[in-house]
């Protein structure tokens, strides 16, 4: 019995000790993904950082061993909440690490950079304010990669360097502690977009490396570094003929012990698309439905790859010097697929599907959003109030599309009903109970001008009123009036969440009455809409 309590004792510490070994070399990985278009009154709106923001976040937490719990993920909002965010990642990192768990905290940003600082809207984060919360985070690992103009001046420090390639000692990766900073551009360049990529150079690059490009020892896993270097040649190879000249990302280091840092593991999810042995070598783009390259692959003679593709239908593309070689591949939920090359066919260079994308402004950020509002109509002649047409208050739908003639310029669909019964009193006639009511359908064009959270605008309307005063007394006739209305519209809208939003406005209408006699009337209606971008 001694014995065989002695072999339990054994075994359990040998699990015990399994335990530990995984909890030390897998790190409890925590993530803040941030993505903001606006930087406030003196620059322009970026076009994809929003994009590049939800493609990491969504990167990380397929790929990346971050569970959703784990993850922030902000897009366009200000400095105070990348503050309170990243507060809630660190006591969760503290939670972790008082269970004895070896930690990673990783910080992504994607948007503009002024003056030494992220500029969130018209907030700001300095950066060496930035560095040295994360250099204090409780976190055994920190990365902080940051895609904006000028980001380099945050690796002007010892160990900071602009180039691809720097050796890593991998003796004891489980006992790697300390930061890493990634920088898009260095300190005196402007991080660069590409409207065919439709995503910045350096964010694509780096999402496209580790979904698979950048594993070229084949195991399956895209170590940092890796990654770093992968993104560098591509980005500074792909802006070298650029107005702004060629775009070098930076990196700083400080790690206690050694090892690289894996940050995907492609072999966590069987899903993707093989590129057998047998395939041409060649550089591979895959295309999502929108014309947007989600992932390249630089795959060489005899070789295979692997990209981690998320489940979906892409077009495969390989550009020849006279041609192109064009086809479509499924990726299925938890399946690899195997690319047939064969079945690709030729095409000219005018059917690139990136190449004849729909325009920029449509085809990326066209959205759709319904609103549920409540609101108040009234008209400014008092007698019409009191005997005609009776102020009445509102419920009803709103549909508006965003972005579709112009950027930040808004088409509105709405209708309106509202009800109420009254008493008719005239000098000739008193105490007639009906019920007026009153139907709106409306479509408005306005512009919106982004600042931060808070987005004013202005615009016109066209609007068609049905107002019906139906009698109580089945021996008076319902009255009946429809008339169409142009008008002006106003207000400002206030970003709540990410896709939800709340707007207060206000309308002012001209309408002409011409039963009996013409009259020249004016109404107004007071308004507030809780919106959800689709």
């Amino acid at each position: 019995m001694r014995r065989l309590v002695g072999y339990g004792q054994a075994l359990a510490l040998v699990v015990l000790l399994l335990a530990a070994a995984v909890r030390a070399e897998t790190p409890h990985r925590f993530a803040l993904v941030v993505g903001n278009d606006e930087g406030g009154a003196d620059t322009r709106p970026l076009r994809f950082a929003r994009d590049d923001a939800r493609k990491m976040h969504d990167l990380l937490l397929r790929l990346g061993g971050v569970a959703r719990g784990d993850a922030r993920l902000l897009l366009d909002q200000d400095a105070e909440d990348f503050h309170q965010a990243l507060a809630e990642l660190e006591t969760g990192v503290r939670a972790a690490r008082a269970r004895g768990e070896r930690t990673a905290l990783i910080v992504y940003y994607s948007g503009h950079a002024k003056d030494g600082s992220l500029r969130l809207g018209d907030s700001a984060v300095e950066l060496e304010a930035l560095k040295r919360r994360l250099s204090a985070a409780p976190a055994d690992i920190r990365i902080a990669i940051l895609d904006s103009c000028r980001s380099g001046a945050l690796t002007r420090t010892k160990g900071a360097r602009r180039a691809p390639a720097f050796a890593i000692d991998a003796g004891a990766p489980r006992e790697a502690r300390g930061l890493v900073i990634l920088t898009s551009s260095a300190s005196d360049e402007d991080s660069q977009e590409s409207d065919l990529l439709r995503a910045s150079y350096f964010s694509h690059h780096l999402v496209s490396g580790l979904m698979g490009d950048a594993d070229r020892s084949g195991d399956g896993q895209v170590t940092l570094f890796e990654a770093y270097s992968h993104a560098y040649a591509r980005t500074v190879a792909d802006t070298a003929d650029s107005s702004a000249g060629p775009q070098h990302p930076t990196f700083s280091y400080d790690l206690a012990g050694n090892g690289d840092l894996v940050l995907t593991d492609l072999r966590v999810h069987d899903e993707g698309l093989l590129v057998p042995a047998t395939a041409p070598a060649g550089a591979y783009y895959f295309v999502d439905p929108r014309g947007a390259v989600v992932a390249e692959l630089d795959k060489a003679a005899d070789s295979e790859r692997r990209v981690a593709l998320a489940p979906g239908t892409y077009t495969v593309k390989r550009r020849l010097p006279d041609r192109l070689r064009i086809g479509l591949a499924e990726v299925r939920r938890g399946r690899t697929s195997v690319l047939d090359e064969s079945l690709l066919r030729d095409a000219p260079f005018s059917d690139d599907p990136v190449k004849g994308a729909p325009p920029r402004e449509r085809a990326l950020r066209t959205a759709w959003t319904l609103g549920l509002t409540g609101g108040y109509h009234s008209f400014f002649d008092a007698p019409t109030r009191e005997n005609l047409f009776l102020s009445t208050p509102l419920l009803g739908l709103e549909v508006g599309l965003h972005h579709y003639f112009r950027e930040n310029w808004r088409w509105d669909f709405d209708v309106s009903l509202g009800s109420q019964r009254a008493t008719l009193e005239l000098p000739t006639l008193s105490g007639l109970d009906y019920r007026y009511s009153l139907l709106t359908v409306g479509t408005s064009l306005v512009a919106e001008w982004p600042l931060g959270r808070v987005s004013p605008f202005v615009g016109a309307r066209l609007s068609y009123l049905v107002m019906v005063r139906d009698f109580e007394d089945a021996s008076l006739p319902d009255q009946f009036y429809a008339v169409l209305t142009p008008g002006l519209v106003t207000g400002v809208h206030w970003r709540l969440l990410e896709r939800f939003e709340l707007t207060g406005r206000a309308r002012v209408h001209y309408l002409l009455y011409n039963v009996d006699a013409k009259r020249s009337l004016g109404y107004w209606e007071l308004g507030a809409l809780l919106t959800y971008r689709l």
